[in-house]
């Protein structure tokens, strides 16, 4: 993963050329043997301090403690995310915590903005409506808007203001407060990050989308995945 090369090749990170969408989807992903050993290191939790600061998270530093082993931290991602009777406590999915409309209908509008791009999610992976999904899809609509063409980043900024408004922070806000009510290890901060950094970025692309042009997103490069 390119991330986890970035977070491991860098003494001191510097979160302004990193980008978010990519470190909340590798953050918040599954647990794997890579991703507990890079999220352990010694130096993150400065770096997610001041992480939490720069995005104006509300409330009171959280103390970044990592988990003791990787079993514990398994054990915790999976009990939180991925089991629970009827449901595990906080899944990770629109349609688990999006109740105005039914899940396939969820499915369908977030293939429809993936398509827009000429993505497609791997069924054998996840579903549309998966917080990494979506994560990564905004990651290619970051990329692509970086490096496109004054004439056509206003579609690209609309494009991504309106997944976030109508996906993203239709749902992470909520799933992010109940964690915190739930989960007082790291994970909660982390969501806490999320959501804020999602309204910030919704701003910011708003206003992009406001000072550029206005070209159809189909003339626009794609970028490598």
């Amino acid at each position: 993963m390119a991330v986890a090369c970035e977070l491991c090749g860098s003494a001191k990170l510097d979160w302004d050329d990193l980008d978010l969408y990519r470190f909340f989807a590798f953050a918040l992903g599954s647990p794997s043997q890579e991703r507990f050993d890079i999220l352990a290191r010694p130096g993150l939790k400065n770096a997610l301090t001041e992480l939490w600061q720069q995005l104006g998270c509300r409330g009171e530093d959280p103390n970044f403690v990592w988990f003791a082993d990787y079993e514990e931290y398994e054990a915790t991602y999976i009990a939180l995310f991925d089991v629970g009777i009827p449901e595990p406590p906080v899944p990770l999915f629109e349609s688990a915590h999006n109740k105005s409309k039914p899940a396939q209908e969820i499915a369908l509008e977030n293939t429809l903005f993936y398509e827009a791009l000429g993505l497609k999610w791997d069924s054998s992976c996840a579903v549309p409506d998966y917080l990494i999904t979506q994560l990564e899809f905004l990651a290619a609509v970051h990329y692509t808007l970086e490096h496109a063409e004054d004439t056509t980043s206003g579609n690209l900024a609309r494009l991504e203001t309106d997944f976030l408004d109508r996906h993203a922070l239709n749902w992470v806000p909520s799933a992010s407060a109940k964690l915190a009510r739930v989960a007082p290890c790291n994970f909660g901060p982390l969501m806490t990050m999320l959501a804020t950094f999602l309204q910030n970025r919704r701003e910011e692309v708003n206003k992009i989308g406001r000072e550029s042009a206005n070209l159809p997103v189909d003339q626009v490069m794609l970028p490598p995945l």
